[in-house]
This record gives structure tokens, sequence and C-alpha cells, in this order.
């Protein structure tokens, strides 16, 4: 399920993890990826677009953010989705979570531009 979403930038995470909480890093697949992200109900871009926007509201997540927009795009939102879906958050977490959240989304749109890739590095996003 961690491939499905985030492609390698997911793995990347959990590699990063290993010396010195790899445990926490098995957490992170069993918990999200195991339990939740594998339930019914919801199809993966629902989960995404929820995903997306409980990062903006926090205000405090870009690294996580970025992981998520770019698993956004991997699972079949376009960018204008995503970014309608962060500025929904203005009206509820305000416009600095917002501005924050589309200033990410704008890095990770660019950085596929650019390289065809993810958008997100482990270094920025472990």
């Amino acid at each position: 399920m961690l491939a499905a979403i985030d492609g390698s930038a997911g793995e990347h995470v959990v590699a990063s993890l290993a010396d010195i909480a790899p445990d926490f890093a098995r957490y992170l697949l069993e918990f999200p990826f195991g339990d939740i992200y594998a339930r019914p109900g919801l199809d993966l871009r629902s989960r995404e677009i929820a995903t997306i926007a409980a990062l903006t509201a926090l205000g405090h997540a870009q690294p996580q953010l970025k992981v998520h927009v770019a698993a956004g795009l991997n699972v079949g939102l376009s960018e204008e989705e995503i970014v309608e879906t962060i500025m929904q958050m203005a009206v509820y977490a305000g416009f600095p979570a917002a501005l924050n959240g589309l200033f990410s989304a704008r890095e990770v749109f660019a950085a596929q531009r650019a390289g065809g890739g993810e958008g997100v590095t482990v270094e920025e996003n472990a």
C-alpha cells in the first residue's frame, strides 16, 4: 500500500528511520498503510485529499505535506484538485496555514515538472 500511494518517497522515509527508530518505521507502515489506508469505504484519491487537508490545517507539517502532495499526484489527483483542497483550509485553519500549504504544493509541482520525480527528498521529509 505504501508503494501504491507514496512511491519511493515513502520507502525513503521508512529507510531514514532505520538507524534511529526502526520500530517507529514499522509502526509507520503497519498502522497507517496496513490498517487505515487499506480499509474499504474511501478510495486512495479521497484518502489523499483528506490527508492533504489535515496536514495543511496543522500548519507545521510541510515536510509531510510535500510527501502527500506527491502521493496525491501519484494516485490521480490533479494539481488543481490539490490547490483547491489547500485553499479550502483557509476557511477552517486560517490563511497562514493555507499559504504554507500552497507554497509546499508549488515546490512539489515544480520539482515534478523539472525532474519527473516525486518532488520530495528524504532529507526534507524524514
